[in-house]
């Protein structure tokens, strides 16, 4: 930052320059890499567009997580329309899933024929 220049002089200098500025409520912020998650909770998040061109500047508490790559890959609400559909548990609607590697229609095929 510039010293002893106030935050609004700044902002109407970043105006002049063609610069917006914009924050973003978030309450999490998930990048997904091809082997794991970065996490950052209690984000605080910022649009700037320059020139056209968006970036997001993102800063908070950061965690990672690894990504199991064997692990099915489905969602609470594909378990929950196994469910709708079948009548079943949350369990047997989970390991049809998992049999089926996430496939909805072979899941709910699967639980209305036993």
């Amino acid at each position: 930052m510039i010293p002893k220049m106030n935050p609004r002089q700044m902002e109407k200098m970043m105006r002049q320059m063609g610069i917006k500025n914009e924050n973003i409520e978030a309450d999490e912020v998930i990048i997904r890499c091809a082997d794991k998650e970065i996490i950052i909770s209690n984000p605080a998040v910022q649009k700037v567009n320059m020139m056209g061109q968006d970036s997001y500047q993102i800063s908070g508490e950061i965690s990672e997580r690894n990504i199991d790559e064997d692990a099915p890959k489905f969602t609470d609400d594909d378990i929950q329309m196994v469910m709708d559909q079948t009548n079943c548990s949350k369990d047997e609607a989970e390991d049809a899933l998992k049999e089926t590697s996430g496939d909805i229609a072979e899941a709910i095929l699967i639980l209305t024929k036993e």
